[in-house]
């Protein structure tokens, strides 16, 4: 498989960019949670699909809603894409809820965890001599 060129790179973030304003600003369904990020897109080089990885800040509910909520908004997402970034060909949307926010958010707090753990030892062994 070959690299993503400049031009499909400048397009991802083009159509990133764009994706989260629309999703933010201009769709008021109820199902899509208040805090959703496009954390990446990936457009084939072909035009013909694309990956769109969110981030939503909730619970899994609320995931699963907020996914209902965009496959259903994917033929406006797309039709608004088409004319605000003026392309010959716009791609279909696929929604992929990403865990790596949320993920690094878990880890950050286990990190602490045992950060505060080994101040409360050192602390402990001090003491003792």
């Amino acid at each position: 498989m070959r690299k993503n060129s400049i031009k499909n790179n400048r397009i991802n973030r083009e159509f990133q960019r764009e994706l989260s304003e629309l999703i933010n600003n201009e769709i008021k369904d109820p199902r899509i949670a208040p805090m959703v990020s496009v954390v990446a897109v990936e457009v084939a080089p072909d035009l013909k699909t694309s990956k769109i990885y969110i981030s939503v800040l909730g619970d899994l509910e609320a995931q699963e809603n907020t996914l209902k909520g965009l496959k259903s908004a994917a033929p406006f997402l797309r039709s608004q894409l088409a004319h605000n970034l003026n392309m010959r060909n716009t791609p279909e949307l696929t929604f992929i809820v990403d865990q790596s926010i949320e993920y690094g958010v878990n880890m950050s707090h286990l990190i602490d965890e045992v950060i505060e753990a080994d101040e409360l030892k050192a602390g402990g062994d001090s003491e003792e001599v």
